[in-house]
């Protein structure tokens, strides 16, 4: 079983940056993918960013050259870096593992 822990989230104006950070219980370094999700108030959680194990990453287009997600396999725990954020970035931000484990989301809230 893995643990997920997210931190980082807040409010902030649009336009800012907040750094999400989620740290697992077991190591990750052979979690492939690890990844974001989001879930707006009456919206389907949706795929933000991955990342494998080699470093390949994948983005929502919604994301693209604002968000970088990272991850440190021997702190155990991965980021995303969001810059330049939106009122349409408002979320509840979920941290994932291999598509299977979830952890329990952290609020981020961008004002106009």
């Amino acid at each position: 079983q893995v643990q997920l822990v997210e931190s980082g989230g807040g409010l902030v104006q649009a336009g800012g940056s907040l750094r999400l950070s989620c740290a697992a219980s077991i190591s990750i370094a052979s979690l492939n993918p690890m990844g974001w999700y989001r879930q707006a108030p009456g919206k389907q959680r949706e795929l933000v960013a991955t990342i494998t194990s080699g470093g390949t990453t994948v983005y929502v287009d919604s994301v693209k050259g604002r968000f970088t997600i990272s991850r440190d396999n021997a702190k155990n725990t991965v980021h995303l870096q969001m810059n330049s954020l939106k009122p349409e970035d408002t979320a509840v931000y979920y941290c994932n593992a291999q598509f299977i484990y979830w952890g329990q989301g952290t609020q981020v809230t961008v004002s106009s």
